[in-house]
C-alpha cells in the first residue's frame, strides 16, 4: 500500500451550536484512506458519519484539526480552494442523486470539468467517457426524470469519478436503490477504487461494508473500533 495516503483527518473536531445547546459530531477523529483502499464507515444514527464525509470532501469546516487531500490542507485551501479541489480530486456521491434537472446526464457528468476551465468538446469527451465506465453511455442526452433511480445514481457517479478524480465520497449511495441496483453501484464504486482511488463509503448495511478492505465504526463522534471488511459483513463478499 502507498505510504501517501489520499485523504487523512488528523484529530478532527466538529462541534454544532454553543453552550448547552453543543452537539459533538466529531471527537478528535483520525484515520488515512490510501490509492486502491475502499473504506466503509458504520456507526447508528447521530454517530457522525454524513458529518466525517462532508467535511472529508471540504463540504464543511472542522472546529479543530486537520483535513489533508493528497497533502492539500483543506481548511488552509479557503473556500475557493476547496471547490477547485471537490472539481478537480474530489468525487461525491449523494444518496439523493443531486442531478440538476434542466441539464442532460452528460451535461451533469462534464459539469465540473466545464467549471474548472476544459473546454467544452474536451469535457463532453470525458463525460461520455465516464457514462460508459458505468454503463449508461446511451442516455447521454437524457433528463434526470427520463431516467430510472438506479440510472441516475450511475450518472451521479459518472459526475464524481469523471477526469482524474482520486478521492471518491459516497453517502448511503443505494439507499434509494433495489439490491440488484446497489450492489451494481457498490461493484462499480469498488472498481473504480482498484484502479487506484480512495474510496469512503458511509453505510448501514454490513453486506455493503463487505465490499471495503476495513470498516471504521463510529459512535457518538468517536472511532470505537476499526475490522476487516469481511469479518463486519459475516461472510467474504467482497469481489
Amino acid at each position: 500500500m502507498s505510504t501517501n495516503p489520499v485523504l487523512q483527518l488528523d484529530r478532527v473536531t466538529r462541534v454544532h451550536g454553543t453552550g448547552e445547546l453543543a452537539v459533538h459530531a466529531l471527537r478528535e477523529v483520525s484515520f488515512e484512506a490510501h490509492p486502491g483502499e475502499l473504506i466503509a464507515v458504520m456507526g447508528p444514527s447521530g454517530s457522525g458519519k454524513s458529518t466525517l464525509l462532508t467535511i472529508a470532501g471540504g463540504l464543511d469546516e472542522p472546529n479543530a484539526g486537520r483535513v489533508l487531500v493528497e497533502g492539500a490542507d483543506l481548511v488552509a485551501a479557503g473556500q475557493s480552494g476547496r471547490a477547485k479541489l471537490r472539481r478537480t480530486s474530489i468525487g461525491y456521491v449523494f444518496q439523493d442523486f443531486n442531478l440538476i434537472p434542466a441539464l442532460t446526464a452528460a451535461e451533469n457528468v462534464s459539469l465540473p470539468l466545464e467549471l474548472d476551465g476544459t473546454p467544452a468538446r474536451a469535457a463532453r469527451a470525458a463525460a461520455v467517457a465516464a457514462l460508459e465506465e458505468v454503463g449508461v453511455a446511451d442516455l447521454a442526452d437524457r433528463f434526470p426524470d427520463e431516467m430510472s433511480g438506479g440510472q441516475q445514481q450511475r450518472v451521479a457517479i459518472a459526475r464524481a469519478v469523471v477526469g482524474e478524480r482520486r478521492l471518491i465520497l459516497a453517502d448511503e449511495p443505494t439507499g434509494a436503490l433495489d439490491s440488484v441496483t446497489g450492489e451494481e453501484i457498490l461493484r462499480l464504486l469498488r472498481a473504480r477504487c482498484d484502479a487506484g482511488a480512495a474510496g469512503v463509503l458511509v453505510t448501514h448495511e454490513p453486506r455493503h461494508a463487505g465490499w471495503a478492505d476495513r470498516v471504521v465504526y463510529l459512535r457518538d463522534g468517536l472511532v470505537v473500533d476499526e475490522s476487516g471488511a469481511a469479518l463486519a459483513a459475516g461472510e467474504g463478499v467482497n469481489a
